[in-house]
């Protein structure tokens, strides 16, 4: 079967650099039409110019985590495209550094709002509109740090574990119609994960067996598998790309 996404519409959170740019960009490449969320209204409009322009992508602004934005986002993928079949929870932060136990249970509950509880809250959103009566595909954007110890970004590993078993649970829920995957990310070169590499990149790619850190990508062309029919018969499942990193942990 020949991945073709054409006359498919695709919804992306956190989608005006970095990996959610990639993942657009890669949706598009295979003929499917986008909408691109995320914070800052200048950064959309730059990320749709980048995708060819409002015949492939529209942009609406706001927090992930926004009830009134989740809705205005569908309701505008909706209006544009007239359907929303994939749907890509990649919106996500990591505020708080330093160990778990010495965090502000404030700074705690932020990250699981916008990682965990806002990814729930676009999958209703999506089922609500589209994808109950016409099925559809969610993949949601997880991390290598929720399969283990996550030094010092323990509230950002807790909540993409969390994030995992939702996968897991959406996906036994919502079948047969919605399958509902997730990829596990270990350290992509981006700004958000800057802090993890930047000035020691080489060390750091040396604990990789495939000799680099990833690029987003890496990131987009496992995400277009998962949201395609190539993956018809794969759910609940978290593909993690590491470059073999997790070979020298034994996770």
């Amino acid at each position: 079967m020949v991945r073709d996404l054409h006359g498919k519409t695709a919804l992306i959170t956190g989608a005006s650099r970095g990996i959610g740019l990639a993942i657009a960009r890669r949706l598009v490449d295979e003929g499917a039409r986008v909408c691109v969320t995320a914070r800052r209204t200048e950064a959309l409009v730059e990320a749709v110019e980048a995708l060819g322009g409002t015949e492939h992508a529209i942009a609406v602004a706001g927090r992930a985590d926004d009830p009134e934005h989740q809705a205005k986002a569908v309701a505008c993928t909706l209006e544009a495209f007239g359907s929303l079949d994939i749907l890509v929870n990649n919106a996500g932060i990591n505020p708080v550094y330093g160990r778990m136990i010495d965090l502000d249970p404030v700074a705690f509950r932020k990250v699981f709002e916008v990682n965990v509880i806002s990814a729930l809250a676009w999958v209703r959103e999506a089922h609500k509109a589209w994808m109950g009566e016409h099925g559809g595909a969610v993949v949601n954007v997880a991390s290598v740090a929720g399969l283990g110890p996550a030094s010092m970004i323990g509230a950002y590993g807790a909540s993409k574990a969390a994030l995992m078993q939702l996968t897991v649970q959406l996906a036994e829920e919502l079948s047969p119609r919605i399958r509902v995957n997730a990829v596990a990310p270990a350290i992509v070169k981006t700004d958000f994960a800057a802090a993890l590499y930047e000035g020691r990149e080489e060390k750091v790619a040396a604990g990789y067996p495939l000799g680099r850190l990833g690029v987003p990508d890496d990131i987009a062309g496992a995400v277009a598998f998962l949201a395609s029919q190539d993956a018809g018969w794969v759910t609940g499942q978290t593909l993690v790309l590491d470059g073999g990193l997790l070979l020298k942990s034994g996770v």
